[in-house]
C-alpha cells in the first residue's frame, strides 16, 4: 500500500506535547504504581444530582431524537437569560448557538470568521488549543506575551502593537487556562476600545468565570458598550462551572449574522448536541446553584494552600490565581525544562504534570488543583523531596 497522503491542514497541527506525559502516568497507573496526577482539566466532584436527575428524566422521557442542529429553543432561552443576568449581555435566542462543548463553539468559530493569511492575537500563556485551531482555519497565530509580574495579565498596549492589517479577532480568556489570570475592567475596557478602533472581533472564553476568588468579579468584555458587544463572540458552558465535563455542552453567543453562518456549519458537521445533555444544562442553568458555590469554597481552600507550600520549595515560585483551578509555576531556578522537569519527576516522583512548553512558556509547568486534599498534599510532599534530592 502506497504512503498515504493526507490533507494539507494535517500539516498544520503539532503534536501534543504532553501526550508522553499523560500517557506514560496512566501506563504507570495500570501497572499498579501509586501516581498522583495534578494533570485534570476538570473539576473531580461529581455533576450535581438534580441535573443527573434531568438527564434520566430525559432517557425516560424518550427524549432521545434530534432537536435543532443549533440547540433546542429552552436552552437558548436559559442561556439568554443567564448572560442577561450574569454578564449584562442582551442577545436573542437568535444569536445563540448550543455546540458539543465550549471547545466545538471556538472550533466553529474560528472556521466560520477565519481565511488563509488572517491573523488572531492569542495571549500567552495560553490554552493549549488556540493556535492549533487558529492553524487548522488557515489563520496565522500572532502570539503577545503577558508578564508574569502582573499576575500573566497582558498589557492592553502590547495588543495594540500586535494588530496589523490582517488581524481578524483578539482571544481573550478570563479566568484564563493555564495560569488563572483574571482580566479587570481597566484592562478589558482598553482592550475593548482597542477591537472598536481597529474593527476586529473579540472571542472571549469564558469558560472558568464562575471560578473567580478573593472578591474578584468576573467582567464580560462584551458587556462595555454597543460598540464592543456587535464585536464580541461570548464563549462558555457547563463544563466546569458545574462538573459536566464529559457531557459536553457549551455555546457561544454573537452576532446574528455570525451565528448563523455557525449554525450552518454545525448543521452540516455535528448537527445537534445530545439532547440528553441538552435537558442536564437547561437543569443545571436553572436549578439551584448551590453545588457550584460548595465547590468553589474548596477550590479555594486548595489553592492557598497549594500556593503557600509550592512558594516555599526550593527552585520554585507560583503567582497566586484569581480564578480557574490551575498553577502555573516557574521552575526556572531548576535549570530543566519543563518537558524535562515533567519527565523526571513522574519517573522519580511518580507525580504527573503538565509541562509549560505546551502553553507557550518553557519555564513552566502547570499543576491543577482539582483533586482531593489527600492527593496534593501526598503529591506535594513528593514534589518538595523530589527538588531536594535533585
Amino acid at each position: 500500500m502506497k504512503a498515504i497522503k493526507f490533507a494539507e491542514r494535517m500539516s498544520q497541527l503539532k503534536p501534543s506535547l504532553t501526550l508522553a506525559i499523560t500517557s506514560k502516568a496512566k501506563k504507570m497507573k495500570k501497572e499498579g504504581l501509586d501516581v498522583i496526577s495534578f494533570g485534570a482539566g476538570e473539576p473531580d466532584f461529581d455533576t450535581p444530582l438534580n441535573v443527573k436527575n434531568a438527564a434520566i428524566k430525559a432517557i425516560n422521557d424518550g427524549f432521545t431524537k434530534y432537536t435543532p442542529a443549533s440547540g433546542m429553543p429552552e436552552l437558548k432561552n436559559a442561556v439568554r437569560e443567564k448572560l442577561s443576568k450574569d454578564n449584562s449581555l442582551l442577545y436573542s435566542t437568535e444569536d445563540i448557538v448550543i455546540s458539543s462543548g465550549a471547545k466545538h463553539a471556538l472550533y466553529n468559530i474560528f472556521q466560520v470568521l477565519c481565511d488563509k493569511g488572517d491573523e488572531v492575537i492569542i495571549i500567552s500563556p495560553y490554552w493549549v488549543s488556540y493556535p492549533e485551531m487558529v492553524r487548522l482555519s488557515g489563520a496565522k497565530c500572532r502570539i503577545v506575551e503577558a508578564d508574569e509580574e502582573s499576575g500573566f495579565v497582558v498589557d492592553p498596549l502590547l495588543v495594540a502593537k500586535n494588530i496589523t492589517k490582517r488581524t481578524k479577532a483578539i482571544i481573550v480568556n478570563s479566568p484564563s487556562n493555564p495560569c488563572g489570570a483574571v482580566f479587570g475592567k481597566d484592562v478589558l475596557e482598553k482592550i475593548a476600545k482597542i477591537a472598536v478602533s481597529k474593527n476586529v472581533f473579540v472571542i472571549s472564553d469564558e469558560i472558568y468565570e464562575k471560578l473567580i476568588y478573593d472578591e474578584e468579579k468576573h467582567i464580560s468584555i462584551g458587556s462595555f458598550g454597543k460598540d464592543i458587544f456587535d464585536r464580541t463572540l461570548t464563549v462558555n458552558g457547563v463544563s466546569k462551572t458545574y462538573s459536566m465535563t464529559g457531557w459536553r455542552i457549551g455555546y457561544v453567543a454573537g452576532p446574528r449574522d455570525v451565528a448563523s453562518k455557525i449554525s450552518a456549519l454545525q448543521s452540516h458537521s455535528t448537527s445537534n448536541p445530545s439532547s440528553i445533555s441538552q435537558m442536564a444544562a437547561l437543569e443545571a442553568l436553572n436549578g439551584d446553584q448551590m453545588a457550584v458555590n460548595e465547590m468553589k469554597k474548596d477550590f479555594a481552600k486548595r489553592r492557598d494552600y497549594m500556593v503557600d507550600r509550592l512558594n516555599s520549595f526550593k527552585g520554585f515560585s507560583c503567582v497566586r490565581p484569581g480564578g480557574a483551578f490551575y498553577l502555573f509555576c516557574n521552575i526556572s531556578a531548576t535549570k530543566l525544562d519543563s518537558m524535562t522537569f515533567s519527565e523526571r519527576l513522574l519517573a522519580e516522583a511518580h507525580v504527573a504534570c503538565i509541562p509549560g512548553l505546551a502553553f507557550g512558556s518553557d519555564k513552566h509547568i502547570r499543576l491543577s488543583f482539582a483533586t482531593n486534599m489527600k492527593n496534593i498534599e501526598e503529591g506535594l510532599r513528593r514534589i518538595e523531596g523530589w527538588l531536594l534530592k535533585k
